[in-house]
């Protein structure tokens, strides 16, 4: 890499080009060396993590599968330290300003990832929304497949599970050996969803599915060949693998599960903790900063929908209020087709009033699917899985269909604006559809940007026209309760002692949603701590960063370009959001004050100088 660099800076000293002088000369070296810094740290953990890779819409390496042994985590380990070591020998304000948001996000990235090795939360290798076992079906069903070689490529892969498979027992094995395994109360049933995936016969099983489209491209004979291969690997690898893992599950590793929930009860677990809250949130913040804004939002939260139950005109509180919409079976669907052309039928409608609110739109489309069987009972309401930044790969906005008594219709309208539009397919396609940003940033999540949009979208829905009867206000508001009280749950079972039965309760009293949901959504806190506290911080800052644009640009504020500006830089840490935002508005000033048509507000605290 620096061989390559210093070649660059010789090539443009010898033959005169672009150095104009040493101060540009400089800043243009200093983008180069972070451009090619990102650029060789990415190219290697694509390599490492192919699964990962071809989630993200990487053609490349589709033939192999993650290695997880001892060795391999320690190469990650240095070649995040290695590259945070290299990132330390730039200067920033060397920079300029579009490398100067790169490098900051990247930093960020590099040493919150290499902080999370230190703690043995790894260990953890499936939560309740799913795990290994779960995401690699997934892989294998949304890559595309159109050449034989695509074909022959995951057959190398599913001979490949079986040590992929073992690699991560062996991580739980560690897990078991220094306590870091999940707390019992998560544990009961949780095999059918390895279970789930061991059909009756190879032919029905998820893993060959792609084999059974394959295009008239291939030859018959070979098309055989190929689907033949597939059956024998799913009945002597990967269907003995997930046997061995429900095996291990069952005899090993539930035996040995955590009677307490806290992260913290863990050695050196509350630190962990704090590390996942800055993490998630990518905030310097603290369980208590947390837990008191949860309880703060909470409250503001219920007096607003004490406002909405008196636009219905009902007679009687909150909880009767809830009490009423939990039982009146005009709010639930009766089968899953209608529930499914609700959902449907909301998407398209909010798709229609898109324009208005944004300047330009990404070009992927979306599709409705159902969570699949094997881990629907014990997942969230519906969740998003993002398509390929080149196109090949739609968008998929999973609903949970299972149980449809617990899913109230009035949900839906924040349901689909927060995982499909304008909520994580438009933010996530605008990112990866982006090729002006360096590759990992098309893809990299940061949570506290990414779910904080998706709950602001549900807010959006409120100036959309969206939302058409109190019933469908009331819901936006239990979704908002939800995120404001999770923060308070999610801490208090980490850091101060709250049982699951208290969390569930607080969650019961204070949010609206069904006790079916209510467990599922308490148990993930639970399997995975601090990842729940990102949406309200988010959304929080990207509602401050409007309101002070709005206050700075005046007339001049444009929601449709504000909109396209906090997306277009793809997901970022909320801090350089924030830069990002303020540079936006210095910019709009000088461009309104060059039209000299608007008049514009006095700046309060802020300089003029970003």
């Amino acid at each position: 890499m620096r061989s390559r660099l210093c070649l660059c800076l010789w090539l443009a000293t010898v033959f005169g080009f672009g150095l104009p002088d040493v101060a540009s000369a400089q800043e243009s070296l200093s983008d180069a060396v972070l451009e090619s810094i990102m650029q060789d740290y990415w190219e290697a953990q694509i390599q490492a993590f192919p699964l990962a890779a071809s989630e993200f819409g990487e053609h490349r390496y589709r033939d192999g599968i993650d290695d997880l042994s001892p060795e391999a985590l320690h190469a990650n380990k240095a070649r995040l330290d290695e590259t945070i070591k290299l990132l330390a020998e730039i200067a920033p304000e060397a920079l300029n300003e579009r490398s100067r948001e790169n490098y900051d996000a990247f930093h960020w990235m590099l040493t919150h990832e290499r902080r999370s090795l230190d703690f043995k939360t790894g260990y953890f290798t499936f939560n309740t929304l799913g795990g290994w076992h779960t995401a690699f079906p997934r892989v294998v069903l949304i890559t595309p497949y159109s050449t034989e070689k695509d074909y022959r490529d995951l057959l190398k892969r599913l001979q490949a599970f079986a040590t992929y498979a073992q690699q991560n027992m062996d991580l739980m094995r560690l897990g078991i050996e220094t306590g870091y395994t999940q707390p019992c109360e998560l544990l009961k049933d949780y095999e059918i969803t390895i279970t789930g995936y061991i059909a009756n016969t190879p032919e029905e099983s998820v893993f060959v599915r792609p084999f059974d489209a394959m295009p008239d491209s291939i030859p018959p004979t070979n098309r055989q060949h190929l689907r033949s291969e597939a059956w024998r690997l799913v009945q002597e690898v990967v269907h003995p693998a997930y046997e061995a893992f429900a095996r291990f599950f069952i005899d090993t590793y539930r035996p040995a599960c955590r009677e307490a929930v806290a992260l913290s009860s863990l050695p050196g677990g509350r630190e962990a903790y704090d590390h996942a809250l800055r993490y998630y949130t990518s905030l310097d913040t603290d369980a208590q900063r947390v837990h008191s804004l949860g309880l703060s939002e909470v409250t503001r939260i219920r007096g607003e929908m004490q406002r909405v139950i008196e636009e219905a005109e009902f007679d009687g509180g909150i909880a009767d209020f809830l009490a009423y919409l939990r039982s009146e079976q005009k709010f639930y669907a009766s089968d899953e087709e209608s529930y499914l052309h609700r959902v449907a039928w909301i998407a398209k409608s909010i798709e229609s009033r898109l324009p208005s609110f944004f300047a330009r739109l990404p070009s992927n489309p979306f599709g409705i699917s159902v969570v699949p069987q094997q881990i629907a009972p014990i997942t969230t309401t519906a969740y998003y899985q993002p398509g390929a930044g080149d196109g090949t790969r739609a968008g998929q906005f999973f609903v949970n269909t299972y149980d449809l008594p617990s899913r109230p219709l009035y949900e839906l309208p924040a349901l689909v604006l927060h995982e499909s539009v304008p909520g994580h397919h438009t933010q996530i396609s605008f990112q990866g559809e982006n090729t002006s940003l360096p590759d990992w940033r098309r893809v990299y999540y940061f949570h506290a940007f990414g779910e904080g949009w998706g709950l602001y979208a549900e807010y959006l829905g409120e100036e959309m026209g969206i939302y058409t009867t109190p019933h469908d206000r009331f819901g936006r508001l239990i979704y908002e309760m939800w995120r404001a009280a999770r923060l308070v749950v999610d801490t208090g079972l980490h850091a101060k002692g709250w049982t699951r039965a208290r969390a569930i309760d607080y969650m019961l009293v204070n949010t609206g949603l069904t006790r079916t949901n209510v467990i599922a959504e308490v148990d993930r806190y639970i399997s995975y701590p601090g990842q729940a506290t990102a949406y309200k911080h988010g959304e929080l800052k990207i509602l401050e960063l409007r309101e002070r644009s709005e206050r700075a640009l005046g007339e001049a504020f444009d929601l449709r370009d504000f909109h396209v500006q906090v997306l277009t830089g793809g997901s970022l840490p909320l801090g350089v959001l924030d830069s990002r935002i303020q540079r936006w508005i210095y910019a709009q000033r000088a461009r309104a004050r060059q039209s000299d048509q608007t008049q514009l507000p006095e700046l309060g605290e802020r300089t003029e100088n970003p």
